[in-house]
């Protein structure tokens, strides 16, 4: 470093080792470990925490900061009053800022770059890229920084992003309770025509064989930010020799712009389909994943960049994830398919490739269905099946509901697998991993399996409620065996299709068959009910859309063909226009309640009063509404149901319970099956959760049961902390997310309760 700057507060990458991680932050002490190893690293250098802390002191707001952080801690769980106080914060380091005699240390070093360098602008914060925590993705990064102002601002949006929400979340999920400091990474732009990331062990297996590289045209935030599909190579760590190759699409790229900003550049058809990186490219960029792997002593993420021919190391932090994953096998199967893992489990059988559910018979008991995408037609064949593959689909449609409550170990969303699957081929399955290998796998596995009695030893007990979701009877006895305290969803839509035989409910009616129909539905309904019995089981009443019942038998004759039936002719509002299907369906309801006092009825998709108030007006006209004790619930899926709910408490509803896929989808305006717009959906945004919370509020205010029905309180735990301290009463999840679920509540619980006893003996 030159005489006058103060290695107290900026140092040389070069000069940097990871025993600096204190002061210059996992990101400044590895990018010095890459130097070390002798790997090629774009210039620059670091300003240590010193320089940040020394800056909010003379700023003359550390301790404000400390005590703000303090209490953001401690809310970490009520958005709103997160989301206040981080503004408090970041406003407090921004007027701050960097003090007169910093500024000259900084340009003094950045100086040394070259006139005006084009630099990264990357938080370092303390913590993180260890090996037992990553921030990464969560601080700030600024690309393409160019002159003394764009510099000084960077660094300040630096230093102010330790203090947003999603940060003060995780800090606080991991008790990360010392106050937050960040060093800032300095360095030379790549302005790369290819980049993207390298893992020397597979991140989804654990296999520490090969090494995993994504990659993409342009700069490589594409990739690291998930917006698009990049290349994914998996090249063997021994030969270097690509052991599997999947193409992506890459509608664009990301370059620097004539104005040093970053600029969209959309990719022709032939660019979008091409492979991003050549045999050579891929081994050059292995060798250097491998070797920082070596200096570190442990597997690596690493981020890399070509610009003119010349490979990069931009980044690199140790691998945290793989003492979740499970070792691959040892053997080479190789990789015909890849999709999301949608139901756990694996399966080994041949292939039998169908297009549509009529073909259904050709499918033999224990072979691997592949389709392109299922519906409730496909439910004969799938049971029929040891494992099931689609082309289409995200964890919440058809395919992945039916195949996680059969056991049926499933992957969608492998885009080609009924082209690159043969029938008669052996292959397996591994649900959990979302791959279908050559052959039969030789690890050690365990086949998926629907949970029986012996599973149910409870170790946790919960105020909150924990229901399952079922769509059939076929598991029903065996998932009322375990520790669970009823049946939160009830899917008509399965049953429904099973007692009509694949035909379209008019169809049935023309010719005079309804009671068929009723009678084959109070045998599915009776047979959950009596076997949860005395645990309540809501019965969501049917909610096809009209392109659902357009693919039954004779549908075409009887469904409008509409272009958005997500949000069309479904639920609440057609039991208005079609009373007399609506009134098949409670005289069923009416039958096993008979036998079974247990159920209670759900009205699903509620736009509006008007509609539920006709629909209750047919609900009580007919014999299920004139029996004693029925529990009327509404589906809380639209927005506008956060207005009407105490209208509609007042018209007897006595149940709520939050549809968070639909919820999220129409607060969000984005379709919740679309891989294009996949980013978009989270559950966790805080205009969905405040959505949520107001039901919640609204329900508890009335003395109503509130509940959610979706997997994100099992996978989720700042989530379900939300809906606990939101005061809900249930959750209702997957058969096989119960115990998951159960620990992720007794702990949000217990936090609640520590927390208010804290706040007591203060």
């Amino acid at each position: 470093m030159d005489h006058g700057i103060d290695t107290a507060y900026i140092r040389d990458i070069e000069s940097l080792s990871i025993h600096d991680a204190e002061e210059a932050g996992g990101k400044g002490a590895n990018l010095g470990e890459m130097v070390a190893a002798k790997l090629p690293v774009p210039p620059g250098f670091v300003l240590l925490r010193t320089c940040y802390r020394d800056a909010m002191h003379h700023g003359g707001v550390d301790a404000e900061l400390a005590a703000l952080h303090r209490e953001a801690l401690a809310n970490a769980a009520d958005t709103e009053r997160l989301d206040e106080l981080c503004r408090w914060m970041q406003a407090l380091v921004r007027r701050a800022g960097i003090d007169d005699r910093l500024r000259r240390q900084v340009l003094a070093a950045y100086d040394r770059l070259g006139p005006e360098a084009v630099v990264a602008v990357r938080s370092s914060a303390t913590g993180e890229d260890g090996a037992d925590a990553s921030f990464a993705g969560m601080n700030a990064t600024i690309t393409n920084v160019c002159g003394q102002a764009q510099l000084f601002d960077a660094v300040t949006r630096c230093w102010a992003s330790l203090f947003s929400p999603r940060v003060i979340t995780y800090r606080a999920s991991r008790g990360f309770t010392d106050d937050p400091a960040m060093a800032v990474v300095v360095q030379q732009m790549v302005d790369s025509e290819k980049a993207g990331v390298a893992f020397t062990a597979d991140p989804s297996t654990g296999a520490r064989d090969r090494v995993v590289i994504e990659a993409a045209y342009g700069l490589g935030e594409v990739v690291v930010s998930g917006k698009v599909e990049p290349d994914t190579y998996t090249v063997s760590k021994d030969t270097l020799a690509p052991l599997d190759i999947r193409i992506g699409h890459q509608k664009f790229q990301i370059i620097r712009g004539s104005d040093g900003s970053d600029e969209v550049v959309d990719l022709d058809d032939t660019h979008a389909e091409a492979r991003v990186l050549t045999d050579d490219e891929l081994r050059s960029i292995a060798r250097m994943a491998i070797a920082m792997e070596q200096h570190s002593g442990c597997p690596q993420d690493t981020e890399w960049a070509i610009s003119r021919g010349r490979t990069f190391l931009v980044q690199a932090r140790p691998i945290t994830t793989l003492g979740h994953t499970v070792q691959a096998a040892e053997t080479p199967n190789t990789v015909l398919a890849r999709g999301l893992a949608a139901a756990p489990g694996v399966a080994t059988g041949r292939v039998r490739v169908l297009q549509a559910p009529e073909d259904g018979q050709r499918l033999q008991a224990g072979e691997i269905l592949v389709a392109p995408m299922t519906n409730p037609d496909w439910l004969p064949t799938i049971r029929r099946a040891a494992a099931l593959v689609t082309d289409t689909g995200g964890m919440t449609c058809h395919a992945a509901i039916v195949a996680r409550e059969l056991g049926v170990p499933c992957i969608v969303g492998a885009r080609t697998a009924t082209t690159d699957l043969r029938d008669g081929t052996t292959v397996t399955v591994d649900g959990a991993r979302g791959e279908v290998v050559s052959g039969r796998g030789t690890s050690t596995v365990v086949t998926s399996a629907r949970p029986t009695a012996e599973h149910t030893a409870v170790s946790e007990v919960t105020a909150t409620r924990i229901y399952v979701n079922l769509a059939m009877p076929d598991a029903a006895e065996s998932v009322a065996g375990q520790e669970v305290d009823g049946v939160g969803l009830l899917r008509a839509e399965f049953m429904l299709t099973d007692a009509l035989g694949g035909r379209h409910p008019r169809d049935l009616i023309a010719r005079g068959e309804q009671q068929t129909l009723v009678t084959r539905m109070v045998a599915s309904v009776g047979r959950i009910a009596a076997a949860f019995a005395p645990r309540p089981v809501v019965y969501r009443a049917t909610d096809f859309r009209s392109n659902e019942f357009r693919g039954l038998k004779g549908g075409s004759d009887y469904e409008p063909v509409e272009h958005n039936p997500m949000i069309g002719y479904r639920g609440c509002y057609r039991y208005v226009k079609e009373p007399d299907l609506f009134a098949l369906e409670l005289e069923a309801l009416a039958r096993v309640r008979e036998e079974s006092p247990n159920v209670a009825l759900m009205i699903p998709f509620v736009r509006t009063r008007w509609e539920l108030e006709e629909c209750l007006s047919l609900v009580d006209a007919s014999p299920l509404g004139r029996q004693r004790g029925l529990h009327r619930w509404v589906m809380a899926e639209v927005p506008s149901v956060v207005h009407w709910l105490p209208e509609y408490i007042g018209m007897g509803i006595d149940g709520v319970s939050i549809g968070s896929n639909d919820l999220t989808q129409l607060v969000l305006g984005v379709d919740r099956d679309s891989d294009t717009c996949a980013e978009l959906f989270d559950e966790s945004d805080p205009a969905v959760l405040h959505a949520i919370r107001r039901i919640i509020t609204t329900a508890n205010k009335f003395g109503i049961t509130s509940s959610l029905c979706g997997q994100a309180p099992s996978t989720n735990p700042a989530f379900a902390e939300h809906l606990v301290r939101y005061g809900i009463t249930s959750v209702s999840v997957n058969p096989d997310a119960v115990d998951a679920t159960r620990r992720v509540i007794a702990a949000a619980e217990r936090r609640i309760l520590l927390d208010a006893a804290r706040r007591g003996h203060a």
